[in-house]
């Protein structure tokens, strides 16, 4: 479980769920308390703005379906303190930010990978198809009627 604390909410990821929480005067000010849960099947993507020696910067999820908009210049992160999918850090609370961070996109990165389904995984030859290629081996010549029976009989007796 990763948790951090950010300006007006913290976020937990427990390598399955992103959930954001706000607490307090700021949250309920601004954002409104409560708490946010987004699994991260739902997260389309992850915006970041770095900390800055006099600036504030931000994390924040982008959802199937919700709203997002370009903030006007110098107005980023202010307009991310209203947002509810999104939580504003200090330049010392940005490692954990970043941390927090390379977790997630490797999370998403696993969970959005191609899955081989299993019919796609190369299945052990039948009996009947390598007795059917020791047959072949010995009309070709490859094999000897002695070899091709020790053979048979070594599959036979493998069952």
């Amino acid at each position: 479980m990763i948790e951090v604390k950010g300006k007006g909410g913290q976020i937990q990821f427990d390598g399955q769920y992103v959930t954001i929480t706000r607490k307090g005067l700021l949250a309920r000010s601004i954002v409104g308390k409560g708490e946010k849960r987004l699994h991260i099947s739902q997260i389309t993507s992850i915006q970041w703005k770095p900390a800055g020696a006099v600036v504030n910067g931000f994390i924040q999820f982008g959802v199937p379906g919700g709203v997002e908009r370009r903030s006007k210049f110098g107005n980023q992160t202010q307009d991310a303190l209203k947002d509810e999918n999104s939580v504003v850090f200090t330049k010392q609370q940005m490692p954990q930010f970043e941390e927090l961070r390379k977790h997630l996109d490797a999370a998403i990165a696993q969970h959005h990978a191609p899955q081989q389904p299993a019919s796609a995984q190369p299945s052990a030859p039948s009996l009947a198809d390598e007795l059917a290629k020791l047959g072949q081996l010995m009309q070709q010549g490859i094999l000897t009627q002695a070899e091709f029976e020790q053979q048979k009989a070594r599959l036979l007796g493998s069952q």
